[in-house]
């Protein structure tokens, strides 16, 4: 049925607050890819950056298409004043993969939260094309991984015999009565938590060696001093039960160089989007 509202085809709330998210995403991933281009050694690790680097050069256009067309904004991002290209390396080939694998993390989380909350066919279309392009880089990136022997796998469990059920109340107490054995899931949540705040620990030492500001400096310092307790709570959480943590410390991959390749606003954006609300879902997961 036809209709003559004017505003049918207007992007809703839902759909602007996404797009202008992911043009800040994108933007900052190209600044970040092109600093990581001139120093990367491994030449399938650079393959690997120049892939999502040409991702994210074709999401900006796309989206500043989107937006000059609903004669929207275009917001500023993330610009050439927020990388210096001519700074020394940061962090090792090694972080460099790693951080893609957990952009991948990331970014199908995203994607898949904004298709189920924008309406436009247009917008659907573009989420879902990144979805894809998403879920190819994820398999390169971890197949390489694998084949480099950086990869670990999350841990097995041994196969039930049986169907059991709960039937003790105790249960929903987890370790603060009798300590029962940990679930699935909350072996999975460990895992990845350990990994997760294994290379952010990395990540935000090197901030804070090439931080301008004190003060932002201070926040990175006490972020990978809170990285460091989360590894050593998560981890003694699973070697007492005789599990793998799969994780590696990383700060060894960072480097000592004091001259910062990005500006602070860009550090501080990457920290505080891969510690939001929907990337710690597995967090709370774990508590429960």
């Amino acid at each position: 049925m036809e209709t003559n509202d004017p505003f049918q085809d207007e992007l809703t709330a839902a759909e602007v607050s996404t797009l202008w998210t992911s043009y800040q995403n994108d933007t900052m991933m190209i600044c970040g890819l092109r600093h990581f281009l001139t120093n990367v050694t491994d030449g399938e690790i650079r393959s690997i950056l120049e892939q999502f680097l040409a991702i994210s050069n074709e999401h900006q256009k796309k989206l500043t298409d989107i937006f000059n067309a609903e004669h929207y904004p275009v917001p500023q991002g993330f610009t050439e004043q927020d990388v210096n290209l001519e700074a020394p390396r940061l962090f090792s080939d090694r972080i460099y993969l790693d951080l893609m694998l957990n952009v991948c993390n990331f970014s199908l989380a995203i994607y898949g939260l904004a298709l189920s909350q924008v309406e436009r066919d247009d917008i659907i279309q573009f989420y879902s094309e990144a979805v894809d392009e998403t879920q190819k880089m994820y398999k390169i990136t971890k197949d390489t991984a694998k084949a480099k022997d950086l990869y670990i796998r999350y841990p097995q469990i041994p196969k039930p015999k049986q169907i059991d059920f709960v039937t003790n109340n105790s249960f929903l107490t987890g370790w603060l009565g009798e300590r029962r054995p940990l679930l699935g899931t909350e072996i999975t949540a460990l895992v990845l938590n350990t990994r997760r705040n294994a290379l952010g620990q990395a990540i935000v030492a090197g901030f804070a060696q090439v931080a301008k500001s004190k003060k932002v400096k201070k926040y990175f310092e006490q972020g990978r001093d809170i990285a460091a307790k989360h590894l050593e709570v998560f981890s003694s959480i699973l070697n007492d039960e005789y599990i793998s943590d799969g994780a590696r410390i990383m700060t060894s991959e960072v480097t000592n160089s004091t001259t910062s390749p990005f500006s602070d606003k860009l550090m501080m954006f990457l920290v505080t989007t891969f510690t939001g609300p929907i990337w710690n879902v597995h967090v709370c997961q774990s508590k429960t």
